[in-house]
C-alpha cells in the first residue's frame, strides 16, 4: 500500500538564511532534544544545510516510494527517509542524487546506508546517513508512504518540520519555534568570538567560565 500526502507549507527563505548561521553545537548547549542519532554522519561535512522536512517511511527493500518523490520535491526540500530499521539496504545513490539535485533538494537524511558517495560529493549533495552499504533496494512496488510522521534517528519528524543540518549532526525543530531557537544560538555564537578575544589576550579559560569560582569554593570548605 502506498499513501502519498499533500507536500507541506516550506520554511520561509527568512528563516533557513537564519538557521544556516547556526552550529547545531551550539544549540547542544542549551536544548537536549530534537537532535538524530549521532551515528547519522555527514558525507560532505562542510556542509551546514537548513530547509523543509519532507518525509519518507521506505521499508525493506523497496525504493518506488523515493522515485516517486523525486517528481513532488521542490527548491529547499530536505528528504528525510525513515528506514523502518533495515541498515542492509542502501535506498539512495547516484541516480537518484542527481534526480533530487536536479530539483532543488538540499539534502537527503536517512535513517540507515547509503551508497554511490563519489556521486553525492560530485554534485554536492547534502547526505547524513548511517554510512555506506554496497546491497540497494529495488523498484518492488509493494508499499511507502510520502508525507506522515515518521522516526529517525531516534526523533519523531512532522513533514514541514525545519531542519538543521552540519558536521556536527541534524537537529529537528518546530517551524514556530525554530527562529527563537536560532537567534538564542547565534547571541551564543557572537558572545564566543569576544571570549575568544579575551583568551588571545591572556585571560583564562577557567577565570571566564566560573570554573576557577566552584572549584576553588569546594577546596575552601574542604580545607
Amino acid at each position: 500500500m502506498f499513501t502519498v500526502n499533500p507536500m507541506p507549507k516550506q520554511i520561509s527563505q527568512e528563516l533557513v538564511a537564519l538557521l544556516e548561521q547556526v552550529e547545531t553545537a551550539t544549540v547542544g548547549h542549551f536544548l537536549h532534544s530534537g537532535f538524530l542519532d549521532r551515528e547519522l554522519r555527514a558525507v560532505l561535512p562542510e556542509k551546514r544545510i537548513a530547509g523543509t522536512a519532507v518525509t519518507v517511511r521506505l521499508p525493506h527493500a523497496d525504493s518506488t516510494i523515493l522515485h516517486y518523490l523525486t517528481k513532488l520535491v521542490r527548491p529547499g526540500d530536505i528528504v528525510v527517509v525513515d528506514r523502518c530499521g533495515d541498515d542492509k539496504h542502501a535506498c539512495w545513490g547516484g541516480v537518484v542524487t542527481h534526480a533530487m539535485k536536479i530539483a532543488g533538494v538540499k539534502a537527503g537524511i536517512i535513517d540507515g546506508p547509503a551508497t554511490d558517495f563519489s556521486e553525492i560529493r560530485k554534485v554536492e549533495m547534502g547526505m547524513w546517513c548511517r554510512g555506506p552499504a554496497p546491497i540497494t533496494t529495488k523498484i518492488l512496488g509493494l508499499e511507502g508512504a510520502i508525507n506522515v510522521p515518521v522516526t529517525v534517528g531516534g526523533q519523531v519528524i512532522e513533514p514541514g518540520d525545519a531542519i538543521l543540518a552540519d558536521e556536527s549532526g541534524v537537529i529537528v525543530l518546530n517551524p514556530a519555534d525554530a527562529k527563537a531557537v536560532a537567534e538564542r544560538a547565534i547571541g551564543m555564537q557572537q558572545a564566543e568570538i569576544k571570549t575568544l578575544e579575551r583568551l588571545r589576550n591572556g585571560e583564562k579559560l577557567p577565570d571566564l567560565s566560573g570554573a576557577t569560582r566552584i572549584v576553588e569554593e569546594k577546596l575552601r570548605r574542604v580545607a
